[in-house]
């Protein structure tokens, strides 16, 4: 797209306005995704329930979502006497700014990426993690004692968790041999003679594959790791002060996170837009079709956890992270380097 606005710009100008294109063209879709996928989550949850979900708002309740974001849009925006005015204002900006920027390096088909840097994976982990400082601000320029307690229990939650995430992805990058999202998604073609797309079918990195998912949940606080806004405890936790668009950011973000780790579950561990069977006839699908197929299909499973299984209690939030996860990754790391230490390079050698 640059190459087309330097027939009549100038370079520095013509990159500027081809960016803010790119930019757009990910961001006002994945806005729309939010709202639809809000949607999708209470149908989910209904139908788990033996109940309708929404279905009175335009046809089959399609615009329920629409309709929340205006009545929150309209409420009046509070804040509380003793909070401190500019952080509680600047944490869901945070919050909804973090989930955004991190699609920046998400690969939506074969050349097909925003910014394709080689360090693509350290830049996630990097713009990921910058996420937990929205919360822990909430909570602490609420000057209440329920957000402060969730601030808390975020902060050593997510750190929890993103030690094992880390372990995790450094098996993804040592059978990858790369940070580059698009290299990852391209070393995952042809495993099992060929005929198969994805780390997630190599017995070897599926154990992986599926503590990054259960890490994931943990990672965007959602059920059954939700503690911090477990209602019977916190009231709402970090959000317990927040009201209209304040409060709706943060809505917005917690499903854009959602979604993002689902994208991320795909692209990592099993094939992104690849298809997954690698045959002609599939292979005729666009990528980006596959990945929005394999994102729904995390997303899914995303919402039938949170309607199924009970919340942790915080120690065994606790004890999974660091008794189960984090040794488990960090020997897997070993065992992985090894057998491509054996398979690729030689003992002998």
């Amino acid at each position: 797209m640059t190459s087309w606005f330097t027939g009549f710009l100038p370079f520095g100008w013509a990159w500027f306005i081809a960016t803010i294109i790119d930019i757009l063209v990910i961001a006002l879709p994945l806005m729309l995704a939010v709202a639809m996928i809000i949607y999708a989550d209470r149908k989910i949850w209904a139908a788990m329930a033996l109940r309708r979900g929404p279905n009175v708002v335009g046809p089959l309740g399609l615009l329920q979502s629409f309709a929340d974001g205006l009545k929150v849009f309209l409420q009046e925006t509070i804040i509380p006497s003793a909070a401190n005015k500019g952080l509680f204002l600047l944490a869901p900006i945070i919050t909804f700014t973090v989930a955004l920027i991190v699609w920046a390096v998400v690969p939506f088909q074969a050349g097909v990426v925003l910014a394709n840097i080689n360090v693509g994976l350290l830049y996630v982990l990097a713009a990921s993690s910058l996420g937990v400082y929205g919360i822990i601000i909430a909570g602490w320029a609420s000057n209440s004692k329920y957000p402060f307690y969730s601030a808390l229990r975020a902060a050593a939650q997510m750190v929890s968790y993103e030690v094992s995430i880390g372990f995790v992805l450094i098996s993804v990058v040592l059978w990858a041999g790369s940070f580059n999202l698009s290299t990852i998604v391209e070393a995952q073609k042809g495993l099992w003679g060929g005929w198969l797309n994805g780390f997630g079918f190599n017995p070897l990195l599926f154990p992986m594959a599926v503590v990054f998912l259960i890490s994931s949940m943990a990672e965007t606080q959602r059920a059954p790791f939700d503690l911090t806004e477990a209602e019977s405890e916190l009231v709402a936790g970090y959000q317990t002060e927040y009201s209209s668009m304040s409060f709706a950011l943060y809505w917005l973000g917690e499903y854009a996170n959602v979604i993002l780790m689902s994208a991320l579950n795909a692209v990592l561990f099993w094939g992104g837009y690849l298809a997954p069977i690698n045959v002609w006839w599939l292979n005729w699908v666009p990528g980006i079709i596959w990945l929005f197929i394999k994102i729904w299909c995390f997303f899914f499973i995303f919402s039938w956890v949170k309607a199924t299984v009970p919340r942790y209690r915080y120690d065994q939030l606790m004890r999974l992270g660091w008794k189960v996860f984090l040794p488990l990754s960090l020997f897997w790391v070993f065992l992985v380097s090894g057998f491509l230490m054996w398979t690729r390079v030689g003992f002998g050698s």
